[in-house]
C-alpha cells in the first residue's frame, strides 16, 4: 500500500475550514494545565468539526509557541474564547441551548457507549484538570456526566486523550 500524500488527503487551508459548517459541539476546558495537552486538543477539535473551544481558568490561550507544538496550526482554524472561570461558560452554554457534558467519573455517569447524542441538538464536553479533573462545582452544574469505561489498572486516561474519545463518539453519531 501506498501512504497518502498530502494532496491526495485533500485539506482545506484555514479560511475554507473557519467557512465549513460545524457540527452543534462544543469543548470546554475546565483549567487544563499542560500546554501540550490544549495543543493536542485543538488538533481534535479541527479533525472533528468541533465548532469552538472554550479555555476556562488556568487554562492557556494562543498565541503560545508550546500550544502550537501539539495544535501544529489548529489554534488557527478552530474558534476559541476565554473564560475566568467554567462556570460562567456553563451558564453560557446553557443559555445558548447547549446539553453540558462533563466527561467525569461519577456516581450515575453514563457510560459513552450508551450515550446517543439527540440529532439537531447542541453539546458541550467539558474536559478537566490533568489531576483533579473536573471540579465539582462544574459537574453539578452540568447536565449529565459521561465515563468512558476503562479495564486496565490505572483510573484515567490522559485529557486529551479523553477528550478525543468522546469527541471521535459525538463526531460518528452526529455526522
Amino acid at each position: 500500500m501506498e501512504k497518502k500524500t498530502i494532496w491526495d488527503l485533500g485539506r482545506d487551508t484555514v479560511e475554507q475550514y473557519r467557512a465549513r459548517p460545524k457540527l452543534p459541539l462544543v469543548v470546554v476546558l475546565d483549567n487544563i494545565r499542560s500546554l501540550n495537552n490544549i495543543g493536542a486538543i485543538f488538533r481534535t477539535c479541527d479533525a472533528f468539526l468541533v465548532e469552538r473551544i472554550m479555555l476556562c481558568g488556568i487554562t492557556a490561550v494562543p498565541p503560545s509557541p508550546e500550544i502550537h507544538k501539539t495544535a501544529l496550526g489548529a489554534e488557527n482554524s478552530v474558534e476559541w474564547e476565554y473564560y475566568e472561570d467554567t462556570l460562567s461558560a456553563v451558564k453560557r452554554l446553557k443559555e445558548m441551548g447547549y446539553t453540558v457534558c462533563a466527561l467525569e467519573q461519577v456516581k450515575g455517569s453514563v457510560d459513552l457507549r450508551k450515550f446517543t447524542p439527540e440529532a439537531g441538538k447542541g453539546y458541550a464536553i467539558i474536559a478537566g484538570h490533568e489531576v483533579n479533573g473536573v471540579d465539582p462545582q462544574v459537574v453539578n452544574a452540568s447536565d449529565i456526566c459521561i465515563e468512558i469505561p476503562q479495564y486496565g489498572t490505572k483510573h484515567s486516561l490522559n485529557v486529551s486523550v479523553s477528550t478525543a474519545v468522546a469527541l471521535w463518539h459525538f463526531f460518528s453519531q452526529m455526522m
